[in-house]
């Protein structure tokens, strides 16, 4: 452990862990392109996005709020659209889903991934195509399948034994003949926190390679004429910055498919990737180009298919995060500043947990910045916590603010567009925020912020 001073004296010491040395940034003001949204910027001090200021946006719309990039969500779309000409992309809509942004994957020509019958209602609920959708999920339950079945989604991901009876069973009786993938599990385990690492054999998705079950599953689909098996399934995990995982993933998806093709004489025209693509939270964060990860990933499936013997399957990826991440930001109003002797300044904002359960779910990080002004004050290290009785309720752990921050600024976090509205949650009975799209000088509400009557509908 070191021992680090603030530069404003003594009394801000603070002891962190030398492997994450604090450190301020030259300028307090700043707003680095690849954490912020593309169209943000300050004009008159004031953070503004979309052409829009947050002041403007926090006097119509009040706190905390969710504001979304809508361009910077769009071009992201293009680029994998484009990176991707010869492949598929599916969104992943458990990052972010609402009914308009069903409709922005729609128009951009991109797919969507669902694992819920609350997903799918929202994405048929705009005239998705579903054709175009993916049905996911651990565990789906008789009447979800039936609700995709019904839809005639177009890719269900078989993830068991169980489930791929109760599906041959709808299929037969709805008289339709879905199209099913197998999510292995191919024991690849990326280098991400233990919550989202999803490849290794001890959790709860997929077929393992391993053990062979998932070759079983294979059989098993294929003794039913009522399920047409087109392909395989990985996703190796979250926040991924490098494609060196996917590589041994292709690999061994390809030796099960050279099995099935020999057992079977089935050649699956079909390879899911997955997706997991990280993003940049803090300064120095590592993060993947788009057009090099279609490359690489394009190379990697190329060159296992080939040294396998088979036919190029198509590739499929699952982009959530690395198009909605850094489309979003969330707005705060401070709140108290209390300034513990000794340890830090802690600054109080009126969200917390309930808008952004990530940080104190597995410990995530994230860049803030004071957005209603400009500040040429000194560094303080802070805290920014929220207003729930926890605490750990945490938004930013260790982060850098001005010293003469004062109540009723207000300060923006980034990087929250994927995973925070989607996990937000009503503790201590607080309604969640508002969503507000921006484009061109304009705003307008996507998802309106929850009243206490909608907390109280339900309740007997």
């Amino acid at each position: 452990m070191s021992r680090f001073v603030h530069p404003a004296g003594d009394r801000h010491a603070e002891v962190l862990p030398e492997d994450r040395p604090p450190h301020a940034p030259a300028d307090l003001n700043t707003l680095d392109p690849t954490i912020w949204p593309r169209t943000s910027g300050r004009v008159g001090g004031s953070i503004t996005i979309g052409g829009v200021d947050v002041r403007d946006l926090v006097a119509e719309h009040g706190t905390p709020l969710y504001v979304v990039d809508e361009e910077d969500f769009r071009s992201r779309c293009r680029d994998y659209r484009a990176a991707f000409a010869d492949g598929e992309v599916h969104y992943a809509g458990k990052a972010f889903l609402c009914r308009e942004v069903a409709r922005w994957i729609m128009q951009e020509g991109l797919g969507l991934d669902v694992c819920s019958a609350g997903e799918l209602a929202v994405a048929l609920s705009v005239g998705f195509p579903p054709e175009r959708i993916t049905m996911h999920g651990n565990n789906k339950s008789p009447a979800e399948l039936e609700r995709a079945v019904e839809a005639g989604v177009g890719h269900i991901v078989v993830d068991s034994f169980e489930e791929i009876a109760r599906l041959g069973f709808l299929a037969d009786r709805h008289g339709k003949r879905p199209k099913v993938m197998i999510r292995v599990t191919v024991g690849v385990e990326a280098h991400t926190h233990e919550f989202i690492a999803t490849a290794h054999d001890d959790q709860k998705f997929g077929l393992s390679l391993n053990s062979g079950a998932a070759a079983e599953a294979a059989r098993r689909i294929l003794a039913l004429p009522q399920l047409e098996l087109v392909g395989l399934h990985s996703h190796i995990g979250s926040q991924i910055t490098d494609t060196a995982g996917f590589e041994v993933a292709a690999g061994r998806l390809a030796k099960l498919m050279v099995q099935i093709k020999e057992e079977h004489d089935v050649v699956l025209p079909e390879l899911d990737l997955g997706g997991g693509y990280g993003i940049a939270y803090v300064e120095g964060d590592e993060t993947l180009d788009v057009k090099e990860i279609a490359d690489s990933l394009r190379e990697i499936v190329t060159r296992v298919a080939e040294s396998a013997g088979l036919p190029v399957p198509r590739l499929t990826v699952e982009p959530g995060r690395s198009i909605a991440g850094i489309a979003g930001v969330t707005l705060y109003e401070v709140g108290t500043i209390k300034d513990v002797e000794g340890l830090r300044t802690y600054v109080s904002v009126d969200g917390g947990m309930s808008d952004n359960i990530r940080t104190a779910l597995y410990g995530a990080d994230y860049t803030a910045r004071l957005a209603s002004r400009e500040s040429d004050a000194g560094p303080m290290l802070s805290r920014m916590v929220g207003k729930h009785c926890e605490s750990g309720d945490m938004v930013v752990r260790d982060l850098w603010l001005p010293q003469d921050l004062a109540t009723g600024d207000l300060i923006a976090v980034a990087g929250t567009g994927a995973y925070c509205r989607s996990l937000a949650n009503n503790y201590n009975y607080l309604p969640k925020p508002a969503v507000v799209a921006v484009k061109d000088g304009e705003s307008r509400v996507i998802v309106r912020r929850e009243t206490e009557d909608d907390l109280l509908r339900g309740q007997l």
